[in-house]
């Protein structure tokens, strides 16, 4: 196929988009609105398993020692708490790892203006337990040892984030299979409606030896560029009220900070995801418009 071919295919299919401009615009709407729950429940999901990741695995205890307990008597803790029939195995972190820890998840400037003199945290230890249905007893007999100050308690709240990302997916999945089909079925009848007011054109083009690719190529475009229209409009609706919910989000629950991705991590990723998502259901409801009309000849195809 020559190069000046190829971009008379291309100019055919931006025609054919604005002859018919109304129905590509519904079909931008509707998959616009399908990619955009679509993005929203799939960031929603990456930011709750991230949020999990940093509180930590379900089946661990965070032991939380004074902090005027010597390091030495610290490091003795350890074989006490590892003799304790549900712990499996233990982590020790000292003082100044968790402070390097703490710097890390606030930043350098507000780290700097919070932090007064000396290091206020005690050395901590991470508990891996055999059996969870024993938690409470295991946690209630860390507390009563000499030089434990708190023991956290996470597992309820990871549990509870790992029952909304389902539910977020659930919802998200259906909501996008509906919204999937009827943007399909308006691509599909765009293209229809495209192919139908070309039939004397195509007609001709059948008769005159034209292959079904040949013909086939602008209406492909056509549906592509209306799904990579779509992917580039929804990404940019996510990716602009991305920071300010993730900022309101962190206002209510201050851990939802640093423990979320970022508009700079998460960007490229959803421009790339969403736009070709947007081209692929393009894609699809062109060739299901095309699969038998071009099955026929060139007088067939005007019904004769």
């Amino acid at each position: 196929m020559s190069f000046s071919s190829i971009l008379y295919l291309i100019k055919e299919g931006f025609r054919n988009i604005y002859n018919h401009r109304m129905m590509s615009l519904a079909s931008v709407v509707v998959l616009v609105s399908c990619l955009i729950i679509t993005g929203s429940a799939a960031l929603i999901s990456v930011n709750v398993n991230s949020i999990i990741s940093s509180i930590g695995d379900e089946d661990q205890i965070t032991v939380y020692l004074k902090p005027e307990l010597s390091d030495l008597d610290s490091i003795k803790l350890g074989p006490e708490l590892s003799a304790l029939r549900n712990v499996d195995s233990y982590k020790y972190r000292s003082r100044d790892d968790v402070l390097k820890d703490y710097k890390k998840s606030l930043g350098d400037d507000i780290f700097e203006a919070m932090q007064g003199k000396g290091n206020p945290f005690g050395n901590e230890y991470k508990l891996k337990l055999r059996d969870l249905s024993k938690y409470n007893e295991t946690a209630a007999l860390i507390q009563k040892m000499d030089g434990v100050d708190t023991v956290s308690d996470r597992s309820d709240v990871a549990g509870k984030l790992t029952k909304l990302n389902y539910f977020v997916t659930v919802v998200g999945l259906w909501v996008v299979l509906v919204l999937a089909v009827v943007t399909l079925f308006i691509i599909s009848n765009t293209i229809k409606m495209t192919m139908y007011s070309r039939r004397f054109e195509i007609s001709i083009m059948k008769s005159v030896g034209a292959t079904n690719t040949f013909i086939r190529i602008p209406f492909i475009i056509e549906a592509m560029v209306i799904g990579l229209a779509s992917g580039l409009i929804s990404s940019a609706v996510i990716l602009s009220l991305y920071e300010p919910v993730r900022g309101a989000a962190a206002g209510v629950i201050s851990m939802i900070g640093p423990a979320t991705q970022t508009a700079e991590q998460i960007w490229l990723p959803t421009l790339l995801v969403m736009s070709a998502i947007g081209m692929a259901i393009g894609l699809s409801g062109a060739v299901i418009s095309m699969v038998r009309y071009l099955n026929k000849e060139g007088g067939a195809i005007l019904g004769k």
